[in-house]
């Protein structure tokens, strides 16, 4: 069964660590998911995941579509995978209604300049009150999906948490375009909640749904939805849209403010050290996003004193961070050799490389959010933030 419990709470915040349980394990919190797209980390083994801390892998509904029947045969993803802990599926609504359009999570941008109500005009994918018609980049050919066809494939999927189908916004939406699709998020996440109460026990084991907020930057629109959906039997809650960069804490307050305390808070596609200390602070559980591993495989390595690049440190002796605790470093690889199997022409090699920059990298988001957590439980949260603050972004 599913619950969430406050284990401490950080002092004049919204912000606490906590305790979520799943079928599948324990998730203690502040957490970052790591983010296995098709079922898997690209490059990692489950028992990379195990030595280096996660805690829960995100998988993608919208890219397991056609395999979910698969799953199911084999009782969920946890089976199916090999990841025998807990596991979270987001709906597939970002991904088929980003077709084409260049949304994204959140964008630095001059408030001053402003934004013209365009994307939703550009997109690939045909937005309708029963759910969103598509064509598959991939074989070119139509498709669907709706609430209730999101819940199907999650629940065949068999996740721990599901996400419940919203229609993500994009900066360029204007503020009527935001009530207008908030206000069919609202209705779709009803449909959802129906749909998945038929369905999530489907597999043995009992599945759990997350509502989703939308409502862009405007302060009515996301406190008027966190009301509603918190009014509703969601076993918690994602915190979703595209924002500026520099907003998000005032979103997550004003979210956070209205939803019930006791229910647990998951703020999607978000890793930088900034982004999940102020998420932490405004009262977000746990995190996801594909960036530790994507950099990594483009030679962005993480340290305490902030990201390099490893095309600079050609022949260096030098860790990839003295202060780290991953496999990758505590094995002795350097910086100069880790440069070496990334610019080689070898596959096996290249492969390698991708291997140990992501587990470092993960684990590094991963220490970030168990520092987090016992920082709060120390009563020490706000000077820890302040310091790894000033020392990551030093330069």
């Amino acid at each position: 069964m599913f619950s969430f419990q406050i284990d401490h709470k950080i002092p004049g915040t919204l912000g606490r660590a906590g305790t979520i349980k799943t079928p599948h394990g324990e998730i203690k919190t502040p957490a970052f998911m790591t983010v296995g797209t098709q079922g898997y980390v690209r490059f990692l083994k489950p028992e990379d995941l195990v030595d280096i801390g996660a805690q829960a892998m995100l998988s993608n509904g919208y890219h397991l579509r056609r395999t979910s029947y698969q799953i199911a045969d084999e009782k969920g993803l946890s089976k199916w995978s090999g990841w025998s802990g807990p596991t979270l599926t987001d709906s597939g609504g970002f991904q088929v209604m980003s077709l084409g359009s260049g949304l994204g999570k959140v964008v630095s941008m001059d408030k001053e300049r402003g934004v013209t109500n365009t994307a939703h005009k550009e997109r690939l994918a045909h937005v309708t009150e029963d759910g969103v018609h598509f064509t598959d980049p991939f074989d070119g050919q139509p498709d669907f999906i709706g609430p209730e066809e999101s819940m199907q494939i999650q629940c065949r999927i068999g996740a721990d948490i599901h996400m419940a189908f919203d229609e993500l916004t994009s900066l360029a939406d204007d503020y009527d375009y935001n009530v207008e699709a908030l206000a069919r998020t609202e209705r779709w996440a009803k449909r959802s909640l129906d749909e998945h109460l038929k369905l999530r026990d489907s597999l043995g084991y009992r599945q759990s749904l997350y509502g989703v907020l939308q409502g862009g930057r405007w302060e009515d629109l996301r406190r008027s939805t966190a009301k509603k959906l918190g009014a509703m039997p969601f076993d918690g809650y994602g915190l979703g849209g595209a924002f500026l960069k520099e907003d998000l804490s005032e979103i997550l307050r004003w979210c956070n403010e209205e939803l019930p305390e006791h229910k647990p808070r998951h703020l999607l596609g978000l890793s930088h050290p900034d982004d999940i200390l102020n998420g932490a602070e405004m009262g977000a559980d746990t995190f996801d996003c594909v960036a530790p591993t994507r950099e990594a495989r483009h030679g962005k390595i993480y340290t305490k004193y902030g990201d390099i690049n490893l095309r600079k440190f050609k022949g260096s002796n030098l860790l990839l961070d003295e202060d780290c605790d991953c496999p990758t470093c505590q094995a002795g690889h350097t910086r100069g050799e880790l440069r070496d199997l990334w610019r080689s022409g070898d596959g096996e090699l290249k492969a390698k490389f991708y291997r140990l920059a992501s587990i470092h990298n993960l684990r590094f988001i991963i220490r970030l959010t168990e520092q987090i957590r016992d920082a709060i439980l120390e009563d020490r949260f706000h000077r820890f933030k302040q310091e790894f603050l000033r020392n990551y972004y030093a330069k």
